[in-house]
């Protein structure tokens, strides 16, 4: 079936702005500036803060949902499904989660090249295989099972190639290793969040747009709160700013005054998130989420080749056979190689089945599949 132009354009909304918010973190990360108090010039390295920006991307999903459903009130014809009470609180722990693992992640890409960061994050399938399973009673497939598998190969090699790949003096070896390391650890805490978000918040029938808004809420308060108690405490050779501290926001925004394009990638990150997860979210809806997992995997490789083209990391073939493994991974366990055996086996198309039940059987993405 041919796509309309409304979806092609939710298809290349979700691949650029998904590009454009890992793009723009590193792009960030790569600035060179004073900082206050006439402080030598250094990387602008503020990940708890860039943290921060993304909750407030995130937020601004909120205002979104509110807009539609004042014109859902307007045109009843075009009404929005009805939504049932419920407790917003049920969005804590997974914002918990979502901002704990976010933090790490934008620490890690810090350490880490952007291709790297971009596949790592695959490891969220075996973590959510596994914890589904153990937590909500879920029977996997061997498919399933074999995705697992297929995504820990994949992944060694992927490190494997950051092992051997050449090292600048931005981005040393032990760096390089922290930092995938850290990637892989914060896929954990996402898995968490998956299986508390299906286990109490998709019983109940909160608009997709509306639960991404409240995380972001609960998580750009508490993270912001917590930028004071982080502006104290020391981090040691573990810290990218002068002060040593794990954050320094004022820092971070005398490096803004004196190097105006760092504002730009950072409003980048922030815009770029909210109309990812409007567009991921659309896109699940009109087209499947099969479609929105292959664009997934689609940015991985614009932010890989636009990293090269931009010099900020080497090219390594085990990359290539990295990354192929890991899509196969996916594929096998979002049961995509199951239509293709069916037309292959039956010579005809394969019946419709639900997407939604796929995603709930293989790896359901996060409300706010945020980096």
């Amino acid at each position: 079936m041919a796509w309309t132009k409304y979806q092609l354009f939710l298809a290349g909304l979700m691949l650029v702005t998904g590009s454009i918010n890992t793009l723009s973190a590193k792009w960030a990360d790569n600035f060179m500036a004073p900082g206050c108090g006439g402080s030598r010039e250094h990387s602008f390295q503020h990940p708890f803060l860039q943290a921060v920006g993304m909750f407030l991307g995130e937020f601004s999903c909120l205002a979104a949902f509110y807009l539609l459903r004042c014109r859902a009130a307007r045109h009843p014809e075009g009404s929005m499904d009805p939504q049932q009470p419920f407790n917003p609180l049920l969005f804590l722990p997974p914002a918990l989660c979502d901002m704990t693992g976010t933090s790490i992640m934008y620490v890690a890409l810090n350490m880490t090249s952007a291709s790297s960061f971009q596949m790592l994050r695959g490891a969220v399938i075996i973590f959510t295989g596994l914890f589904s399973v153990a937590f909500l009673g879920r029977r996997l497939a061997l498919s399933q099972w074999l995705g697992i598998l297929a995504t820990i190969a994949g992944l060694v090699v992927v490190g494997l190639a950051d092992l051997l790949s050449k090292h600048d003096d931005q981005h040393k070896l032990s760096e390089v290793i922290t930092g995938d390391l850290l990637i892989i650890m914060a896929q954990i805490i996402v898995s968490i969040q998956m299986v508390l978000e299906e286990k109490f918040v998709y019983r109940h029938n909160v608009h997709p747009l509306r639960a991404v808004g409240t995380e972001g809420l609960f998580g750009f308060v508490i993270l912001s709160l917590l930028l004071v108690p982080m502006y104290y405490i020391p981090a040691g050779s573990f810290s990218g700013n002068p002060r040593g501290v794990l954050e320094d926001t004022l820092d971070a925004f005398c490096q803004v005054g004196r190097q105006p394009l760092i504002a730009l990638a950072l409003l980048g990150n922030i815009s770029s998130i909210a109309f990812f997860n409007f567009a991921g979210i659309s896109v699940t809806k009109e087209l499947s989420a099969t479609t929105r997992m292959v664009l997934d995997s689609l940015r991985t490789i614009v932010i890989w080749a636009l990293s090269l083209a931009l010099g900020w990391e080497a090219f390594h073939p085990l990359q290539i056979l990295g990354f192929l493994i890991l899509l196969m991974g996916t594929a096998l366990y979002n049961g995509l190689h199951r239509p293709l055996l069916t037309r292959l086996s039956r010579g005809r198309p394969p019946a419709e089945e639900s997407e939604h039940e796929r995603l709930l059987g293989g790896s359901r993405t996060p409300i706010n599949d945020a980096s």
